[in-house]
């Protein structure tokens, strides 16, 4: 047993995909110990950034992503700090530049470890993943399975296209993002909110539904082309 996880320890690729799995247990352990801030203090935060608050809250809320910190409280900040709408058009901003990041990570470290281990059903998950378009991501996106960081180093170490992969994970993370940014703003100035701010996030649960309604009929259409095909 020792001797293979030595061999396999050995090789490159492998050592990388150690190397992100080592650097996703940190971020988890970090996440458990690090304290939470008060919502409520946090508006100080924009005026003490001047200038720079907008590209300060896009970079630090991109990080925070990466990090494995959930977007639900990461849009929150960005709600109490920044109002409703400039809040919710920051988290998506965040959203954007963390999904690039946790993509490039995991093509990085852990593409060539999956590509040359992928077999049988996986590796026609992976072929599926590699055909995915901008739906697909949003399907992905909009079901319950990991948090947003996690699923953009998955994204990366498969054989997802990066355009789709990014257009999908911004549409997706967008009703989301105005009514948990509504929230936010209203828990740091309650009374100051225009809960018209929070509409979009009405939606999700609508497109959620639709999306992966048209997800299963594209997949149901695939197979039986697949199956009338076969001789």
């Amino acid at each position: 047993m020792i001797p293979a996880v030595r061999r396999l320890l050995g090789q490159p690729s492998a050592r990388r995909f150690t190397l992100l799995l080592c650097m996703l247990a940190g971020f988890a352990a970090l996440l458990l110990l690090a304290p939470r801030p008060d919502v409520a203090d946090l508006p100080r935060l924009a005026d003490s950034l001047g200038g720079y608050a907008p590209v300060a809250g896009i970079v630090v809320g991109a990080l925070l992503l990466v990090a494995l910190v959930p977007r639900t409280f990461v849009t929150l900040a960005a709600g109490a700090v920044f109002g409703p709408w400039e809040g919710a058009a920051y988290a998506l901003g965040a959203a954007l530049l963390a999904a690039a990041l946790g993509f490039a990570v995991g093509r990085v470290l852990g593409r060539e470890f999956v590509a040359e281990r992928v077999r049988g059903r996986l590796a026609r998950l992976d072929g599926w993943f590699a055909r995915q378009s901008v739906l697909g991501v949003v399907t992905v996106r909009l079901l319950p399975i990991a948090g947003f960081g996690l699923v953009s180093y998955g994204y990366g170490t498969t054989g997802a296209r990066v355009t789709p992969f990014l257009v999908g994970s911004v549409l997706a993370s967008a009703p989301t993002a105005f009514g948990y940014a509504a929230i936010g703003a209203a828990v740091s100035s309650p009374g100051q909110v225009n809960w018209f701010a929070a509409a979009p996030a009405s939606l999700g649960l609508i497109a959620s539904a639709v999306l992966a309604y048209r997800w299963w009929q594209a997949e149901r259409r695939r197979r039986l082309a697949v199956t009338d095909a076969r001789p």
